[in-house]
């Protein structure tokens, strides 16, 4: 059997502590915030963000460089005397050189602003992340609230299904309904046994799609809390879309893109200008030829000892077109955040305008549903007494029970949709 490492054990110990506890909602947004995927790889990023702006500013400084040589030539060789001779020679040389930046047609600087304005956009993107995760969280976590009360009611479905067979069967003792109307209950349980069935698999599911937002592989014991139904009132969608306009991460995130890529049309401009670097050097050789006596090796080292200062300028002619090209590219890139602005900006406008007639539709259907659904259960009493002394058939109970049944899940519904938009537009409502 393969043995586990003390930190993979203790890992899967608390993985499996936290399963099976009885989780809140803000228990559950917490756990994600630490622990979700998603966030990690957006924090990944921003890391990589923080390194190109360290990576902007190190190009300011010099750069040094040391080398060293040793060559060896054989044969026939060019004399002092300009004569041709067979002999053999030695080279060492050694030097160190020296570069700094003066003016780099602004690429430095501009491409440091670039930098910063790229790693606002990542911390925003990452502040977006989490955004995203927050919502993933809730509405999976009311799916599983709603999945759970729908699984109550297909109990309560076939708890009734079940009374309602064993009243047949105490009916057919008596001799006072067929064989068949036993028949039929029995199917009725049976149907109402494979509805409970799948819900509780959509519950089922339901919980694994929770526990995927809080990266957590092991599901049994995991349970949740109910929530809070005293939902606030529905916001207004206009106020809700101006706050989300102004302070969704998101759209900052989208139009920081935009700051950014501006500084890259600037950074690609650059090319368009001339360098200039100043360079310095010294190094010394020593020179041997094979058959004659030479300096020795501390002399000659003196001797061809030397030092250099310049400046190298370097003056764009003709670059093949690179730089109006990559001028071009950055003006593309620009366009492609800014539409993407404004199809962030009109999904997000749908969202609003859509979730706060679903949570006014959904107010309605609630408060009309507690009617129905006493109506409905009232109905169910008074048939199940006329049935009771033989003033009802079969078919009209389970007529009236259907009825009491998809009154209740359509309440369950209408409930958890209200609660469901009603939460989504306050997420959206933050100032």
């Amino acid at each position: 059997m393969k043995r586990l490492s003390l930190p993979l054990l203790l890992c899967s110990m608390a993985i499996s502590s936290a399963s099976a506890e009885t989780w809140s909602l803000d228990s559950c947004i917490s756990y994600a915030l630490e622990h979700n995927l998603r966030i990690k790889s957006a924090e990944i990023e921003r890391i990589q963000g923080e390194y190109s702006v360290t990576e902007a500013k190190d190009a300011f400084l010099p750069t040094l460089n040391a080398s060293a040589s040793q060559n060896w030539d054989f044969g026939r060789g060019l004399t002092s005397s300009n004569t041709y001779a067979n002999r053999n020679t030695s080279m060492f040389s050694w030097g160190a050189q020296m570069s700094l930046p003066v003016f780099q047609g602004l690429r430095n600087i501009r491409q440091l602003r670039y930098s910063k304005s790229s790693l606002t956009a990542l911390e925003m993107q990452a502040e977006a992340a989490r955004d995203e995760v927050r919502l993933s969280v809730i509405t999976d976590y009311l799916q599983v609230l709603y999945n759970k009360e729908l699984l109550e009611v297909s109990r309560e479905q076939l708890r009734l299904s079940q009374v309602q067979l064993e009243r047949q069967k105490a009916l057919l003792e008596g001799g006072k309904v067929p064989e068949v109307d036993v028949i039929q209950a029995r199917s009725k349980v049976a149907q109402s046994e494979v509805q409970v069935v799948n819900s509780e698999n959509e519950y089922q599911t339901s919980l694994i799609n929770l526990a995927k937002d809080l990266e957590l592989d092991d599901i049994s014991g995991f349970e949740v809390t109910p929530i809070d139904e005293n939902s606030p009132a529905i916001a207004s969608a206009d106020e809700v879309y101006a706050n989300a306009l102004a302070n969704y991460p998101a759209l900052r995130a989208s139009r920081q893109n935009i700051k950014a890529a501006d500084d890259a049309i600037s950074v690609a401009r650059s090319g368009y200008l001339p360098r200039l670097n100043f360079n310095a050097g010294l190094g010394s050789s020593y020179y041997t030829v094979s058959g004659q006596q030479g300096e020795p090796f501390s002399a000659q080292m003196k001797d061809n000892f030397s030092k250099q200062l310049g400046f190298s300028l370097s003056v764009p002619i003709f670059d093949a077109l690179s730089t109006r090209n990559n001028v071009r590219q950055a003006k593309v890139r620009k366009l492609s955040a800014q539409i993407n602005l404004a199809q962030q900006e009109s999904e997000l406008h749908k969202s609003i305008r859509l979730a706060y007639h679903q949570a006014v539709g959904a107010e309605k259907k609630f408060e009309a549903g507690k009617i129905a659904v006493e109506a409905a259960k009232a109905s169910l009493d008074a048939m199940t007494e006329k049935y009771t002394y033989g003033k009802a058939n079969a078919t009209e109970w389970e007529q009236t029970q259907s009825d009491y049944i998809t009154a209740l899940a359509q309440q369950v519904q209408a409930k958890y949709e209200l609660i469901l938009r009603n939460r989504v537009l306050q997420f959206y409502n933050r100032k």
